[in-house]
């Protein structure tokens, strides 16, 4: 597999884990009174932004688009669900979230890491993007800790 089709499916598929995760964590905060509901719902969107056009770009490259499996999606939601049951407050979700988006930014900067050389440009371009985005989420997030 070359770099860029690597470099595209890693972003396909953490965007796609994002969207996944996000998107239950609004249902099950749904009813509650959180103030983070609507940074919640900006950032979905921005990962919706990023699976959308890696897969337009791995499309472009005549590259199959490969989605998370099952399993790792609904290991996801019942591991949001259990957290959310336990603690709902701002604070425990934020801290949750965070979690999530800075696994992200390791193996984001790991990935540009590696193919900073080989990689196209515009997809070099678009993983220094993603990476941005999720450290700028994270700091975000960090005033309702």
């Amino acid at each position: 597999m070359d770099v860029n089709t690597e470099l595209l499916e890693y972003i396909y598929q953490s965007s796609e884990m994002g969207v996944v995760s996000l998107t239950n964590l609004l249902k099950d905060i749904n009813e509650k009174e959180n103030k983070l509901k609507p940074i919640i719902s900006e950032e979905l969107s921005t990962y919706e932004k990023y699976q959308k056009e890696s897969k337009k770009l791995l499309s472009k490259n005549k590259a199959e688009v490969k989605e998370n499996s099952m399993m790792t999606k609904m290991m996801s939601k019942m591991g949001i669900s259990k957290e959310v049951k336990k603690d709902n407050s701002d604070a425990a979700i934020a801290h949750m979230v965070i979690e999530g988006f800075t696994m992200g930014v390791v193996d984001t900067e790991t990935k540009i890491k590696n193919f900073k050389k080989d990689a196209d440009k515009k997809v070099l371009k678009l993983a220094e993007n993603y990476l941005e985005f999720q450290q700028e989420a994270i700091e975000r997030l960090k005033k309702y800790l």
